[in-house]
Formats: C-alpha cells, sequence, structure tokens
C-alpha cells in the first residue's frame, strides 16, 4: 500500500527523519478463542527452544508450566472471566467439584482445534511460499509436506512428553506472585482439596472484581497445620536485605528465620551494627557463621534478642524444629581460598554428623541441620531429614545418597557490592520451606527470586518433594549410615569454593 513502509529481519529505513529498524512476530500459527471454565482465552502456538505452557493473566500477571519439551511453545492469554459463569461457581461453590474436568475438557478441545488450524496454516503458507519461490508444483507441494512433517514430529514429541502434574509445580511473576500464599501450602491442595477449593472461590471472585473495579486479592489467611521457615543466606551487608526479609515475614505469616550465613562481607567490629534490624524482623532467627562472619560477629549476634546461634553441633529447639548447626572453619574477607578449605569443610561435617547421632541416641532428633559450604552438608547425608546451605550464591535442591535433602539457597542479599561486578545484577533469592507441625518433615517450598540492583521483577516457584505427589510412595526416612572408620572414604563434595 502507498505510504506504508513494512520492516522485517532487522531491516531499517528513516521516515519522518527518523530512523526505524523492525522484526516480524515469529510466531507461526493463528490464534484460538476458546472459553476454559470461567475464562476466556485466546491461544497461540510460538517457536520455542525449551517447550512448556505459559499462561498470561493480564494485568496480574503470568505462570509458567513445564507441561512438556518440544520445539513448540502454548501461549494461553487470559482476555477476561465471564462474569456470569465466574459468579455461578461462587453462588454454587459444590461445581468447583467438577471445574478439574471441565477445563480439561475445555483445554483439550481448545488444543485440537488450534492444532488443525496451525497444521493448515503452515502447510498452506510453506506450499505458497515454496510456489512463489520455485515456481514449480511438485516443489511447493514438497515444501508444504516438510513444514507439515516438521509440525506433526513437534507435536508428537510434545504428547510423548506431556506432563499433567506440571500444575502442581508452577513459576509465578507479577501479582501472581502472591497466588501460593493465597491458596495455602501445597499440602493442603493436594489432601485438603475442600479447602483449596473455598480459597479458589475466593481467589475467582476477587480476581473477577479486580478486572471489574480493580479491587484487591482476598488477605492471606495463615495455615495452621504447617511451621513456615524462611530460609535466607548471603546477605553480605545488603541493608535492603532486612526489608524484604521483614516483608516476607509478614505476608507469609513466618515461624522461624534461617540464616545459613556471611550475613557480613568483612566480619569487622565495625560492620556490626548492620545486624541490629534482626531484632524487629517478627521472628526467631536461628544462625550459623560464613566464611564472611568472624567470632566478633558471632559474638554480638548471642548478645541480640530472639538470635539462636549455633555452632559445633549444638541443638535447640526453636518454633517447634528441632535445630542442629555448626559455622564455617574458615574465615576468608579477602575472598582468599585457604590451603586445606575442602579438608576443614569435611571436619566440620563430620563433627555435625557425630553431634546427630548423639542427638538421635539421646532421644531428641534433629529435625533440620544448617551449615555454610554445601561440601560441610555432604557429610550428613543419613543423619537428618534435611540440611540447609548457602555460599554458592545460586539456589539448588538434591536428594543425597542415603536420603538427606540439600537445600542451597542463593544470595538474599543479592551478592552485595558484588551485584555491580558482572555484566548483570544478582538475584535476591530467598525461600519458604512449609514444615509438617506433627512430622517435622517438608512439605514443600516455595522459591523467591526478586530482580537485584535496579530491577523490578518478582518469581515464585512452587516445588513439592516427590514424595508429596499425588499418588507418589511414601519414602523412608534417611537411614542412619554408621560412622566410618579412619580407612573409610565418606561422601564429600566437589563444590569449588567461591567467596
Amino acid at each position: 500500500m502507498k505510504n506504508v513502509h513494512v520492516l522485517d529481519e532487522g531491516r531499517a529505513e528513516t521516515v519522518a527523519g527518523i530512523r526505524f529498524a523492525g522484526i516480524g512476530d515469529p510466531q507461526f500459527t493463528p490464534d484460538v478463542r476458546a472459553q476454559v471454565g470461567p475464562m476466556n482465552t485466546t491461544m497461540t502456538l510460538r517457536p520455542s527452544l525449551t517447550g512448556g505452557t505459559k499462561i498470561n493473566v493480564s494485568p496480574l500477571g503470568a505462570l509458567s508450566l513445564d507441561s512438556h519439551h518440544a520445539p513448540v511453545r502454548l501461549d494461553v492469554n487470559v482476555d477476561q472471566l465471564d462474569p456470569e459463569r465466574s459468579q455461578a461457581l461462587v453462588d454454587h461453590p459444590e461445581r468447583l467439584s467438577g471445574l478439574q474436568d471441565e477445563v480439561a475438557r475445555d483445554v483439550e478441545h481448545g488444543t485440537l482445534d488450534l492444532a488443525v488450524r496451525s497444521c493448515t496454516a503452515v502447510v498452506l503458507g510453506a506450499t505458497t511460499l515454496g510456489l512463489a519461490v520455485y515456481r514449480r508444483p511438485r516443489r511447493a507441494l514438497a515444501a508444504g509436506g516438510l513444514a507439515l512433517t516438521l509440525l506433526a514430529a513437534s507435536g508428537a514429541t510434545a504428547f510423548a512428553t506431556w506432563n499433567p502434574k506440571s500444575i502442581l509445580e508452577p513459576k509465578f511473576s507479577g501479582l501472581l506472585s502472591s497466588a501460593p500464599s493465597l491458596v495455602g501450602n501445597a499440602r493442603n491442595i493436594v489432601t485438603e482439596f475442600d479447602v483449596y477449593q473455598q480459597e479458589l472461590a475466593r481467589l475467582v471472585t476477587n480476581v473477577t472484581k479486580l478486572y471489574d473495579v480493580t479491587s484487591t486479592l482476598p488477605a492471606y489467611q495463615p495455615d495452621p497445620t504447617t511451621i513456615r521457615v524462611l530460609h535466607v543466606s548471603d546477605i553480605h551487608l545488603n541493608p535492603a536485605s532486612w526489608k524484604i526479609i521483614a516483608s516476607l515475614v509478614e505476608q507469609y505469616k513466618v515461624n522461624v528465620i534461617v540464616d545459613t550465613g556471611d550475613t557480613m562481607d568483612h566480619g569487622t567490629t565495625a560492620e556490626n551494627g548492620f545486624l541490629d534490624p534482626i531484632a524487629d524482623l517478627g521472628a526467631p532467627y536461628v544462625w550459623v557463621r560464613g566464611n564472611h562472619d568472624s567470632l566478633a560477629t558471632q559474638r554480638y549476634l548471642q548478645r541480640i534478642k530472639n538470635v539462636h546461634v549455633l555452632d559445633e553441633g549444638r541443638a535447640e529447639t526453636v518454633a517447634g524444629i528441632r535445630f542442629a548447626g555448626i559455622g564455617d572453619p574458615q574465615f576468608t574477607p579477602d575472598r582468599s581460598t585457604a590451603p586445606g578449605a575442602d579438608n576443614a569443610e569435611e571436619l566440620a561435617g563430620d563433627q555435625l554428623a557425630s553431634s546427630l547421632r548423639d542427638q538421635r541416641a539421646a532421644g531428641t532428633p534433629v529435625d533440620i541441620a544448617l551449615v555454610h559450604e554445601p561440601s560441610a552438608a555432604r557429610q550428613t547425608d543419613g543423619e537428618v531429614p534435611l540440611v540447609l546451605a548457602g555460599h554458592l550464591h545460586h539456589e539448588g535442591t538434591e536428594v543425597m545418597k542415603h536420603g538427606t535433602r540439600l537445600r542451597i539457597e542463593g544470595s538474599t542479599g543479592g551478592s552485595g557490592l558484588r551485584a555491580v561486578e558482572g555484566k548483570y545484577p544478582d538475584p535476591i533469592e530467598a525461600s519458604i520451606l512449609y514444615v509438617d507441625r506433627d512430622t517435622h518433615r517438608l512439605q514443600a517450598w516455595d522459591e523467591i527470586k526478586l530482580g537485584g540492583l535496579g530491577l523490578t521483577t518478582a518469581e515464585v516457584s512452587r516445588h513439592l518433594p516427590k514424595e508429596n505427589l499425588p499418588g507418589a510412595p511414601q519414602s523412608p526416612s534417611p537411614s542412619p549410615t554408621p560412622s566410618p572408620s579412619p580407612s573409610s572414604p565418606r561422601p564429600s563434595g566437589t563444590l569449588s569454593r567461591t567467596p
């Protein structure tokens, strides 16, 4: 058309004295409008290296599901909530019992419609393009057939890797980051579905109001069946961390805060005043020393009200949970690597493991062990259900050989001043651990990730231990391992020591 300037593939053009450049949307399939439960949605297939499903709920944010692994991603945009269907669910909560099947049927119907339209569009597009390029019908048909084959292979891969349980472990972003706390912990969602239905009804009600009159989401109701543990680590003198921790304590109704060290950066007495806000965080504070924390730091913390300092394997019950911990045997405020660092960490881990065995023999078994270095944590495998660590500045979780779960926290201080050393600022990370009040076992955890220095993003990911997924057999408790003889090798980590 006259006076229209089409930009694609990065092509640049000067219009009205301004230099423009652009690229077209990579989407290669048509949109499909579908009703999913009480929602009007638009479904789209997009090319992707990782696959999965992304559900956009504007303006609340989005949630991502690891639903499949294929070179296509399913995007579902929630355009609006149907007021009549939403109100019907609120007026008749019993209908929620059939909502799951209804949603499954709606998604299946919408996806099938999308697949048919996508195949048609791709084949016609490839055939037309082939005819324009080659000007031979046979080659054009071959191009269309190849496109159909590739799309069918992608669909078959997505079907083969489909994970219907991915809805149990969504990743939330935007305002939806508060969704896990709104509906309670994962154990209730699985075992107390009637309570979850009521919370879902309240959530639907308020989201409907939000679309209509920008109302707020329902107030958080604490769940009395779980103990909430806030795990933080590697604050590294970032004063913003205290405000974030206080906010999480209030939002999630945290019962106890656990800090696995490197709260300081150099461990000098001049830094001690940085620790004073701990007294006003609103929850007991359990702490073990990191390699950037000095003994002077430890002595100062011992004098602060409501702080419980653990070292040399000492055990203490706080908020109904039995903790034991040991401080990092090294003090390296200048980021140096001391000779024999790995051996020192393993010896500290051995000392903690011995204390754990003594506690169990005395009839006071420890529920959660605390260290700073993950390599020290590995020495406790089989002696405790859960061990928490930090140091690496990135989160991680694994179940070790003898059944102990190792949970490593990222940097709740965004690596402190080191946040500005790299190309991108490090995120601020923390976790909410949901611990059963009766068994003292981990039921679920939320990974919280906030954008680093100068960023305003927020993500919350819900995770369930495999033994807590629906239909999964209950795993046995970690089996105590016999004390090793001097010639017996102990499991040891190969993690490199970073300051």
